[in-house]
């Protein structure tokens, strides 16, 4: 047993210092990325943010309203549509606004082989960036899968995790990653720290993992703890090259659950992928060898997500302006972060 003295940073601790700037407009702020990927070469030019991989979230509709938005942000979707809506998804929308998401299981290969097989008969551009996910990307079978996804797709996009430390960032984009996902624990609907006492605080992850995979020419996504546009900017600021969302896209028209009405206000079902509502809905209920690492919530209906989207590009935009990056690119390098003990004032709470 050993114990790290440092301090580890999460998104409350800090605020970015602003700096004088030549912008008069946010406006003139441009927060799109170009990326070209160490692994498949394949290139992205986008707003790095990315719809988690989450029931609710990672949708058929959200890539679809992502697409119609324009800004070039993806959509990881869920592992659980069956090969028939995955086949007339593709064949109707493409995959260049989605991730296609996979676990480690030979049935979730196979399954994404069939899809593949069925999109080249009909003469579809075969899926060309996947989500390889698991809650613990420490494990050696996790690794042994991307690099055999790596040997057999040798010009697919490969983003995986989860992990929170550079060594195993820097393992997995050895082992073929083009990004790795980054975040333990830090989800809205995600009690894996309560559960199990094992995490990261996510700014110092990101700090640290971006500083890893950099070094290798590869790229992080932080996944997980954002609750305001405000926690984007810390993230693009601390190094991150791509976001990953649920909670904050959680609730709207895009997430094919059915709105639920109490005392007279709408709500919609949110829950962790590894809550046992989740597992009761995908795998038949909770192993037996296992527990719930996630909560279920009913999250007020938000209407559509575009105004959701608005605020978040907005509030990216705004942080740019205060520290004079005219370009998301700069960001990071124009960032200090200064520790605090308080964020916001909260005299009139959430109003």
């Amino acid at each position: 047993m050993r114990i790290e003295e440092d301090v580890k940073l999460d998104f409350k601790d800090v605020l970015i210092r602003p700096k004088r700037s030549t912008l008069t407009t946010r406006k003139d702020v441009d927060i799109r990325r170009d990326y070209i990927f160490k692994w498949s070469e394949k290139s992205f030019s986008g707003v790095p943010i990315i719809a988690a991989n989450m029931d609710g979230v990672g949708t058929f509709e959200m890539a679809k309203a992502f697409e119609k938005d324009g800004h070039g942000l993806t959509t990881a979707l869920t592992k659980h549509y069956t090969p028939k809506e995955l086949v007339r998804f593709y064949k109707d929308h493409g995959g260049d606004s989605s991730w296609y998401s996979i676990g480690i299981s030979q049935g979730d290969v196979e399954k994404m082989k069939e899809v593949m097989s069925d999109l080249k008969k009909s003469v579809v551009q075969p899926i060309n960036k996947i989500c390889i996910d698991v809650a613990n990307g420490y494990s050696q079978g996790f690794v042994d899968v991307v690099k055999r996804m790596r040997d057999e797709f040798p010009h697919m996009t490969i983003m995986a995790g989860n992990v929170v430390t550079g060594e195993m960032v820097e393992e997995l984009i050895l082992s073929g990653a083009d990004i790795v996902k980054v975040g333990i624990g830090p989800g809205s609907v995600c009690t894996t720290r309560k559960m199990t006492g094992v995490g990261y605080p996510q700014l110092s992850a990101i700090i640290e993992c971006a500083d890893a995979a950099h070094g290798l020419g590869g790229h992080v996504c932080s996944d997980g703890g954002c609750t305001v546009p405000g926690d984007l900017s810390k993230s693009f600021g601390a190094g991150a090259d791509f976001v990953m969302l649920g909670g904050m896209l959680a609730g709207h028209d895009q997430s094919e659950c059915k709105i639920v009405k109490k005392n007279g206000q709408k709500f919609i079902e949110f829950y962790g992928m590894s809550s046992k509502e989740a597992m009761t809905k995908h795998a038949g209920g909770v192993a037996d060898y296992r527990a719930s690492e996630g909560k279920n919530v009913h999250i007020p209906y938000r209407g559509d997500v575009k105004d959701t989207l608005q605020d978040i590009l907005g509030g990216v935009r705004s942080a740019c302006t205060y520290v004079g990056a005219k370009r998301l690119k700069e960001l990071s390098k124009r960032t200090t972060f200064v520790r605090v003990t308080q964020q916001i004032n909260t005299v009139f709470g959430s109003h």
